[in-house]
């Protein structure tokens, strides 16, 4: 006989929740201070410029730009991002009124 009772949904139900693990923000994208770029288990993907790494291996910006993907070597590639350069030149207009 059996010693314990058939108690199937009472001792279920303990996973724990999905890690949602990824590129987040692909080449190309612009990113904000503070916006998480990679998570990721380990470092498949390392640290270049302006971009931190947290303790459970997520990559993150620190600075406002556009992210960068490129090899470290064969085998490892590196995320940076790359910082906007504002280079807005305004021309005077000559036929607007002056107020005196």
């Amino acid at each position: 006989m059996a010693h314990k009772k058939g108690v199937g949904s009472s001792r279920n139900g303990r996973t724990s929740n999905p890690q949602y693990r990824g590129v987040k923000k692909f080449g190309g994208e612009m990113v904000t201070a503070g916006n998480i770029i990679i998570r990721q288990c380990g470092t498949k993907y390392h640290p270049g410029r302006n971009v931190g790494l947290g303790s459970d291996y997520t990559i993150y910006s620190l600075v406002d730009g556009v992210v960068q993907f490129e090899h470290k070597n064969k085998k490892r590639f590196k995320v940076s991002v790359v910082p906007f350069e504002f280079d807005i030149e305004v021309e005077p207009v000559d036929d607007a009124p002056v107020a005196v």
